[in-house]
């Protein structure tokens, strides 16, 4: 009989099974050569636009040097700059989406269904690719599938990460650690935690005060000898679970996605890279992605009003409102300053992984418009890179590397090739947020030095 621990991390890991498919599979391969053969086969070459992409006539013009481009409304846009185009919509969208839902997402009340909200709109919006011929009047819509599953896709993964901390604090090492914190208070009415229901979050959404308090709160009143040393240890154990839970949804996500785009392989190059045996592996991404959100339904818990004897008055207008004045209380300089390993990291990130998915994405463009390689060329040459990085990356024993980016410069290790696995900057970040807000960073950065992203 699994424990109610065990049920929830299992749950949890199985979205993370889920998800991380279509990112590797669809998002990052299939996804900007599908979009642009969308629009080749409805383009014409230019100058003079009367000759089909397609055709064989066109075969002396693309040798010449002309470029194939299709008319969008009044517009002719090159075919390979429209899968880009679409590319930064759905980071507008899935940014502006992310920020607004965050508040949301933090109520144990929403958390679940805005999961498997998202999770169904992403996983049928890539399934929808199955169904659209690149010869139908209404082909543009893969634009609009592209960017629903993006969306769906981020989206659902912040409601995942918002029950990562819950999680953490479930933890076996986590409940002994507060269990010694609460012997050292003294206090009789302090009771020792054996468990942490994750609907306890929900004091957490009752004061109006708490949309524009600060990050941290102000320190307390100093505390005896041993109970520093157990709150110290306490804040290892949460640190360390939320690390190793969260490498463990990476590594079993990305494991996932490997294996299917080893078995996306067989039809693409049976199929000589047909539009549609690349729509077939971006619906198999969504069929993965749909039946192995299942267990994350079943198992991932659902607060009910009831379990709370009543929720306060919410509004998704006024959640929204609350979410981006969040966002501009966390970007005030004093709290930039008391939080700065975590905005330094959060900077850092946000320009590896724009680069990684940017460079991904042309690279697989200009070899297919510029060298005229054929998809099932670049879906085998993207289908090896991954498998050759991974088996490679994992035995550098590099440290963290964000805690590599957060040293002084004088004391990191000479191992920066570590940061061109972003896999190993999305399973760092909660350590580096926990450890910042706790002010234990030093002690964090001995203990987790070691740890890989796949151990």
């Amino acid at each position: 009989m699994l424990s109610a621990h065990t049920r929830r991390l299992l749950g949890w890991l199985s979205y993370a099974f889920a998800s991380e498919v279509f990112v590797v599979v669809s998002l990052t391969l299939f996804l900007p050569i599908c979009l642009e053969q969308f629009a080749r086969d409805n383009g014409f070459w230019e100058p003079d636009h009367t000759k089909p992409c397609w055709s064989t006539a066109g075969e002396d013009t693309a040798a010449s040097g002309g470029r194939c481009s299709v008319k969008i409304g009044w517009l002719w846009i090159d075919t390979a700059s429209f899968s880009l185009y679409v590319y930064s919509t759905n980071v507008a969208l899935q940014a502006l989406t992310v920020i607004s839902m965050g508040s949301i997402a933090d109520r144990p009340t929403s958390r679940k269904p805005l999961l498997l909200a998202f999770a169904f709109i992403g996983a049928s919006a890539a399934v929808l690719f199955l169904f659209l011929s690149s010869s139908s009047p209404l082909w543009f819509l893969c634009a609009v599938f592209a960017v629903c599953a993006s969306v769906g896709f981020g989206a659902s993964v912040v409601a995942m990460n918002a029950y990562l901390p819950s999680l953490a604090r479930e933890s076996p090492e986590v409940i002994e650690a507060q269990n010694e914190l609460d012997k050292t208070s003294g206090s009789p009415d302090v009771p020792a935690t054996t468990s942490i229901d994750l609907d306890s979050e929900h004091t957490l959404f009752t004061d109006p005060e708490s949309v524009s308090a600060p990050l941290l709160g102000t320190s307390g009143t100093a505390s005896p000898d041993s109970r520093a040393r157990h709150r110290k240890a306490y804040a290892a154990a949460l640190s360390r679970a939320t690390s190793r839970i969260s490498s463990l949804g990476i590594a079993s996500g990305y494991g996932a996605g490997i294996l299917l785009l080893l078995l996306a392989l067989v039809p693409v190059t049976q199929l000589h890279g047909s539009t549609f045996s690349l729509r077939l592996a971006i619906g198999l991404s969504g069929v993965w992605w749909m039946l192995f959100s299942i267990p994350a339904a079943i198992w991932l818990p659902g607060a009910s009003v009831l379990a709370f004897g009543g929720e306060d008055k919410w509004t998704v207008r006024s959640e929204v409102a609350a979410a981006w004045k969040r966002l501009g209380v966390m970007l005030r300089w004093s709290q930039i300053k008391r939080l700065q390993h975590t905005f330094r990291f959060l900077a850092a990130w946000f320009l590896l992984s724009d680069g990684f998915t940017t460079i991904t994405s042309t690279a697989i463009l200009f070899g297919k418009t510029t060298l005229h390689m054929e998809p099932s060329s670049l879906v085998l040459i993207g289908a090896i890179t991954p498998c050759l990085r991974d088996s490679w990356f994992p035995r550098l024993s590099c440290p963290p590397t964000s805690l590599w980016l957060v040293q002084p410069l004088r004391s990191r290790p000479p191992r920066p090739l570590c940061l061109l696995h972003p896999r190993l900057w999305v399973s760092r970040f909660p350590t580096v947020c926990e450890t910042d807000a706790s002010g234990g960073f030093d002690d964090a950065r001995r203990d987790v030095w070691a740890r890989g992203v796949f151990r």
